[in-house]
């Protein structure tokens, strides 16, 4: 039975991720549910899920656009320490800890999901481009919003990617195609560099991360097959539902 639910919560949360996001709400409890201590199912969870990272910015690899000036460089540079960072601090977090802020995450994360394509440009601005030089302070503080985002990535995978649009969109970024293509090189990153901390930690539970990976890897295939054929309106609500259900959940385990 843990392998049923495991391989449907991988392809469940694949597949969400090629479309809209919020994976993580699928793979992270679905793994604590079969006896995978939180932690664990957190690194477990993020490792299975990052072939869907790689595809995503190698598929988006043109449409980068970098804010205020920053280098590719620096960009990679602040995702490596910042994914590291975020892993390091969930290494050195106890379970009871990670347990008790599980439900402020996933809603936290969930609230960002509601808000955050608020926070972006509108369609009809979505191909212009700042033009003007950004200033000393503009370019600090993108980095550290940035980093700050990525040590986030690093900590708690959940809900990362609008995270990243909706920071980009704070930062002056119109551009949603670039918007996008730099969301996927930030996720694929740091998740890359997390996932390298985790096993080095050995919090990575092998034997469960092949049957979610596997089934994530075709529930993204499924996913990008079927993208422009269901409702986004509708499928958001979906992960909301399930989001604020997920952080009801834990709250409940929690009290």
């Amino acid at each position: 039975m843990d392998w049923i639910i495991l391989g449907l919560a991988g392809f469940l949360g694949g597949f969400l991720n090629a479309i809209a996001g919020g994976g993580s709400f699928i793979t992270l409890p679905a793994l604590i549910f079969v006896g995978v201590p939180p932690i664990s199912a957190n690194a477990t969870g993020t490792a299975a899920l990052l072939p869907g990272y790689i595809a995503s910015a190698w598929r988006f690899r043109k449409d980068v656009e970098l804010p205020a000036n920053l280098s590719f460089f620096k960009i990679t540079l602040i995702a490596i320490v910042g994914g590291a960072i975020g892993a390091i601090i969930l290494l050195m977090s106890s379970d009871t800890l990670f347990s008790s802020l599980i439900p402020w995450l996933i809603l936290f994360a969930t609230i960002a999901f509601i808000v955050g394509p608020r926070l972006l440009p509108k369609k009809e601005a979505q191909e212009t481009t700042i033009s003007l030089k950004p200033t000393r302070k503009q370019i600090i503080s993108s980095s550290l919003i940035i980093f700050g985002v990525c040590i986030y990535g690093g900590y708690f995978n959940g809900g990362l990617g609008i995270i990243i649009l909706a920071a980009l969109g704070l930062m002056g970024q119109t551009n949603l195609h670039g918007m996008n293509g730099l969301k996927n090189v930030l996720s694929a990153i740091l998740t890359a560099v997390a996932v390298c901390v985790y096993a080095a930690g050995d919090t990575i539970t092998l034997k469960y991360l092949l049957i979610v990976g596997l089934f994530a890897i075709i529930g993204g295939y499924a996913g990008a097959a079927v993208a422009y054929k269901i409702s986004q309106k509708y499928l958001r609500y979906f992960i909301i539902l399930i989001g604020f259900l997920m952080a009801a959940a834990f709250f409940f385990k929690n009290a």
